[in-house]
C-alpha cells in the first residue's frame, strides 16, 4: 500500500538530480529543528502564557483601580468644592428651611445654580440635606426614602467627615421606583458639614455618580478572566462582590489593589485550574502541530524543489534560444528572489542587445540619409560665388549700396554653409555667420529688431555642428517675428565639461500641439516650421550622443526659448575635433 502510494514520487526522484538533493536538504533543515522546537515549545510557551496571563490579570485589576479612583476622586472634589462655597460668609443666609424672604429666595436660587454648574454627565445627583429634612438640589428627592440605603442608615446622629455609601439603586426619588422602567445604580458619598463658620452647619452633602459604566467594567472583567471580584471598604464591609458564589482556596491566584481615594481594596481570585488551563491546550496542540508539520514539510519540500528546478530549466532553455539568434525570447519572472533577479537580468540583457542592434541600425540609416541629403544638395560653390561677386560689383557701380551689402553678407553666409569639409566648426565661426545673417535681415526689414549676445571669448574655440544656429534664427524671423520686429538674446555659459547655449526671442511663440511634436523624430513636415529645429537636434545627438540636444520652451504669444547642451571639444592642429575634459 505504502509502496504504491509513494511510487509516483520515487519515479521522479533520482539520487544525482538537483531536485533530490534539494528535497533532502530541505527536510533536514526543517524537520529536525521542528521536532526540537516542538519538544521545547510546551515548556517555554506554557511559561510565557502563564506569565502573560498573570500580567494581564494584574493590569486589568489596575485598570479597575484607576477607574474607581477616578470616580471617587471626582466625587470628593465635588464635595470639597461645595464645602468651600458654604464657608464663604456671604452664604450665611442659606438655611435648612423654606426661604421666607426675597433675599433668602435669591440665595437659594444662586446656590442651586451653583449646584447645577457642578453637574457632569456621570453625575446622578447633588443634594444638600438639612437637619429639618429641607434640601437643596433638583426637586426629585424624597428625603424619607434615604433610609432605604443601608450605609445611610449607619451614619451616626452627630456625623463628622466622609461616609462612602457604596453601590445602591437610586430609589429615593419622588416617584415610586416600581413605576419606573429601570432603576439606576449609583455610587454615593455623604459628607457632613461641621464647620461653625459656614452656612448649613449640621447638614449633609450627598453626591451620587452613575455607576453603570463601572458595573459593566466589573462584568467584562469577570467574564474575560473568570475571576471572582470583591471590593471592600476600610472596615471590611463588602461594597461589591461577584454574584456567583465562590469558595476561596489557598491555591487561588489572587490580584489585589488598594484604592487611594478612600482606602477601599479590590481583590480578584481565580482558581489555579482555570489559570493553568492554557498549558494543557498548548501540550495537546504541540503534539498535533508536530505531526502535521512533519507531513506538511515533506509535501512543501517536494513542491518547492520541483518548482525551483523547473525555473532553472526554463532559464536554461531561454538562454539556448538566444544563442540561436532568437532575440525576442523572454523568460517569465515569477518571484522577487535570486532566481527572479536572474530572470530580470536575463530579460534586460536580451532587451539591451535588441535595443543596441536597433540603435546601430537606426544610426547607420540616419548617417546614410544624411550623406544622401548632403550629396543631393551639393552645388558648385565657385560658380555661385563668382555670380554673386559679379552682381555685387555691378550693384556697387550703380550705387545700390543696400543690394551690395546684402550680397556681401549673403556670400559670407553661403561661404560658411557650403564648406562641407568640416562637420564640426568653432562656435566663434558659427556666431560670425549669424552676424552676417542678421545683417541680411537688417537690410530686409530695417533696424526694427534688437540682437543681444553674451559669449566669453574663451568659449568660442569649442566645436559645434556646422549650420546648427542659422536654422534656429531663420525660424525666429519666418515664424516668430511679425515684420522682423522683436528682441533676440543669445547667451553661452560654461558648465564644467558642457556648454549651454540659450537662444530666446519675444515673438509669437509656438502652440502646445506643435511644440509637443517639434522634436519627435520621423515627423512629417507640415508647412514651413520645425524642420530646422529638429535637424539641429539630430545633429547634436549624432555627433555627441542621444543624451544631448535641444530643449524648447514656448507659449503662444510669449516667445520661445531654445536651450542647447553639448560637451566641450576643441579643434586639433589637423583641423579635427578632440575631446576636452
Amino acid at each position: 500500500m505504502l509502496k504504491s502510494l509513494f511510487k509516483p514520487f520515487s519515479s521522479r526522484l533520482s539520487y544525482h538530480s538537483i531536485r533530490t538533493k534539494l528535497l533532502v536538504c530541505f527536510l533536514i533543515v526543517t524537520i529536525i529543528p521542528l521536532l526540537s522546537v516542538g519538544a521545547l515549545s510546551y515548556y517555554q510557551s506554557a511559561k510565557t502564557i502563564d506569565s502573560q496571563f498573570g500580567k494581564y490579570g494584574e493590569n486589568a485589576v489596575a485598570q479597575l483601580q484607576q477607574q474607581m479612583n477616578a470616580y471617587l476622586t471626582r466625587m470628593s472634589q465635588t464635595a470639597a468644592t461645595i464645602y468651600s462655597y458654604l464657608l464663604d460668609p456671604a452664604r450665611s443666609g442659606l438655611g435648612d428651611s423654606v426661604p421666607s424672604t426675597y433675599r433668602d429666595i435669591l440665595d437659594k436660587n444662586n446656590f442651586e445654580y451653583f449646584l447645577k454648574a457642578l453637574r457632569t454627565e456621570k453625575n446622578a445627583g447633588i443634594y444638600i440635606i438639612g437637619r429639618s429634612g429641607y434640601y437643596y438640589g433638583e426637586n426629585n428627592l424624597d428625603v424619607t426614602k434615604l433610609e432605604r440605603i443601608p450605609a445611610w442608615r449607619a451614619i451616626p446622629d452627630n456625623p463628622a467627615g466622609d461616609y462612602w455609601l457604596g453601590f445602591y439603586p437610586q430609589n429615593h426619588g419622588l416617584k415610586d421606583p416600581e413605576e419606573d422602567e429601570e432603576t439606576l445604580t449609583v455610587l454615593g458619598l455623604a459628607e457632613a458639614i461641621t464647620s461653625p463658620y459656614g452656612a448649613l452647619r449640621g447638614s449633609m452633602i450627598l453626591i451620587e455618580e452613575n455607576a453603570e459604566d463601572l458595573l459593566r467594567m466589573f462584568e467584562l472583567f469577570e467574564n474575560d478572566t473568570q475571576a471572582h471580584l470583591t471590593i471592600a471598604d476600610s472596615q471590611g464591609r463588602i461594597v461589591y462582590e461577584t454574584a456567583v458564589e465562590y469558595e476561596a482556596r489557598d491555591s487561588d491566584i489572587v490580584w489585589h489593589k488598594d484604592i487611594e481615594a478612600n482606602d477601599w481594596t479590590i481583590e480578584a481570585r481565580l482558581p489555579a485550574k482555570l489559570f493553568y488551563r492554557s498549558s494543557g491546550l498548548i501540550r495537546s496542540n504541540t503534539v498535533i502541530a508536530a505531526v502535521a508539520s512533519t507531513l506538511l514539510a515533506f509535501a512543501l519540500a517536494y513542491l518547492f524543489s520541483s518548482r525551483f528546478t523547473a525555473r532553472i530549466r526554463r532559464l536554461k532553455d531561454s538562454m539556448q534560444k538566444v544563442s540561436f539568434g532568437m532575440l525576442h525570447t523572454r523568460t517569465k519572472v515569477e518571484a522577487k528572489d535570486e532566481l527572479g533577479s536572474l530572470d530580470v537580468s536575463f530579460n534586460n540583457m536580451v532587451g539591451g542587445i535588441e535595443s543596441l542592434i536597433r540603435e546601430v541600425e537606426t544610426n547607420e540609416r540616419q548617417k546614410k540619409e544624411a550623406e544622401l541629403r548632403a550629396f543631393h544638395y551639393q552645388i558648385n560653390p565657385h560658380l555661385l560665388f563668382n555670380t554673386l561677386n559679379s552682381i555685387q560689383w555691378k550693384a556697387r557701380l550703380q550705387g545700390a549700396e543696400d543690394i551690395r551689402q546684402m550680397l556681401y553678407h549673403l556670400t559670407m553666409v553661403l561661404e560658411g554653409n557650403l564648406n562641407i569639409s568640416q562637420e564640426l566648426v568653432p562656435l566663434g565661426r558659427e556666431l560670425r555667420i549669424i552676424e552676417h545673417f542678421l545683417k541680411i535681415q537688417e537690410v530686409r526689414y530695417g533696424s526694427v529688431f534688437r540682437y543681444e549676445q553674451e559669449c566669453d571669448e574663451a568659449l568660442k574655440k569649442y566645436l559645434i555642428p556646422r549650420m546648427t544656429l542659422q536654422p534656429l534664427f531663420e525660424n525666429i524671423f519666418f515664424h516668430g517675428f511679425e515684420d522682423g520686429k522683436g528682441t533676440i538674446r543669445l547667451s553661452v555659459e560654461d558648465e564644467g565639461t558642457l556648454l549651454k547655449l540659450e537662444l530666446a526671442d519675444n515673438g509669437a511663440g509656438i502652440s502646445p500641439d506643435k511644440l509637443q511634436e517639434l522634436l519627435l523624430p520621423g515627423q512629417r513636415r507640415k508647412g514651413r516650421g520645425g524642420l530646422g529645429v529638429r535637424n539641429a537636434d539630430q545633429k547634436i545627438k549624432l555627433h555627441f550622443g542621444v543624451q544631448y540636444g535641444l530643449t524648447v520652451k514656448s507659449s503662444s504669444g510669449e516667445g520661445t526659448t531654445i536651450v542647447i547642451k553639448w560637451p566641450k571639444k576643441e579643434e586639433n592642429a589637423d583641423g579635427h575635433g578632440d575631446g576636452n575634459d
